[in-house]
């Protein structure tokens, strides 16, 4: 498996807006092959922001790269830019191999 996580640090203030716009928007995914899962994870505050967390789980790593050269994917972030001022700087990026997967009755070395 393969998770792919975008950090966002949200103004003070537009923590609703930035989960509406994600609550809202139709991500295509549920069409992408290999795709396993998606959470939107909102974390700690800061005094200038509260950290948010996309978090997708893919099957492998070139199913993701895949998804990323798709229309699905041009389809989904057609309209990011729009969104700038919700967040300060820009998403981070951040791609994991998994390892390990440990779940209720079993175990996983991968």
């Amino acid at each position: 498996m393969f998770i792919a996580m975008n950090r966002f640090q949200v103004a003070k203030g537009s923590e609703a807006a930035f989960e509406h716009v994600w609550i809202s928007r139709d991500s295509h995914l549920d069409k992408v092959p290999g795709f396993v899962e998606f959470h939107l994870l909102k974390g700690p505050e800061a005094e200038d922001h509260t950290l948010y967390a996309s978090h997708t789980v893919w099957k492998n790593r070139a199913v993701f790269e895949a998804w990323t050269k798709s229309e699905a994917f041009r389809a989904a972030h057609h309209k990011a830019g729009d969104n700038k001022p919700l967040y300060l700087g820009h998403p981070q990026f951040e791609g994991f191999e998994v390892c390990q997967t440990v779940g209720r009755g079993k175990a996983e070395v991968a």
